[in-house]
């Protein structure tokens, strides 16, 4: 891989994928502009600059200072990702627009903001099964954002044709985050959908690396990952 200079934007870059996508993509020569808004990047070597996606000054901050520093962009990858799963009866309609404003909303306005400074490049949306298969009641504002940004992913991609912009649906991956629910529920999770294993963050980074290269994945692509890395 050749990731020498390139300008690469992560947002979510705290933890997660994000995180570690941030690393390997830095050991591979990459310039890394990282994203956090309440926990900070535990990386040294990057350009870690804090931005919260419900805010869109912060967001059109961010996107100045890119310019100035920058002034384009070559590949952004939307990691950034809320849930607050919880039953219906319970859920409040300021938790269900929160989740769509962070997931939804910002994933929107950081390809509305990415898209006026790039020339070419590569847009890599993190969606979930959840958007077609997998979706779970408790889940359903999760869900609903994610399914619409395969949408808001097949729409940027017609509107513009000299970016390639995709989105990637994994299934459940191995973070710290999901390792440290309860082993009932996850273990129940996963029977329910089929899923015979957890996804490790590496083969989700390794799955996004290819995506960013390979020309053979078009753009509007929804790139499905279960745990046997099939489309």
């Amino acid at each position: 891989m050749n990731f020498l200079d390139k300008r690469v934007l992560i947002i979510g870059a705290s933890s997660g994928i994000g995180l570690s996508l941030a690393s390997k993509l830095t050991l591979e020569g990459a310039k890394v502009i990282g994203t956090y808004n309440t926990n900070i990047i535990p990386l040294v070597y990057i350009d870690a600059c804090k931005c919260d996606l419900t805010k869109e000054d912060e967001i059109t901050e961010l996107f100045g200072y890119i310019k100035k520093e920058y002034q384009n962009i070559d590949y952004v990858i939307n990691c950034a990702a809320l849930s607050m799963d919880k039953d219906i009866t319970e859920k409040t309609k300021a938790e269900f627009m929160k989740v769509l404003e962070v997931n939804l909303v910002g994933t929107f306005l950081v390809c509305k903001k990415a898209l006026s400074i790039m020339k070419n490049g590569v847009i890599i949306n993190i969606s979930s099964t959840n958007a077609s298969t997998t979706y779970n009641p408790i889940s359903m504002d999760y869900d609903a954002s994610k399914a619409g940004i395969e949408n808001l992913t097949k729409n940027l991609a017609l509107r513009y044709p000299d970016i390639k912009i995709c989105a990637l649906a994994p299934n459940w991956i191995a973070t710290d985050s999901v390792l440290e629910m309860s082993p009932i529920y996850l273990e129940s999770e996963l029977k329910r959908i089929n899923q015979k294993k957890l996804l490790t963050k590496e083969e989700v980074v390794n799955k996004i690396i290819d995506i960013l290269q390979n020309k053979e994945i078009k753009s509007g692509e929804i790139i499905r990952m279960d745990d046997s890395n099939e489309k």
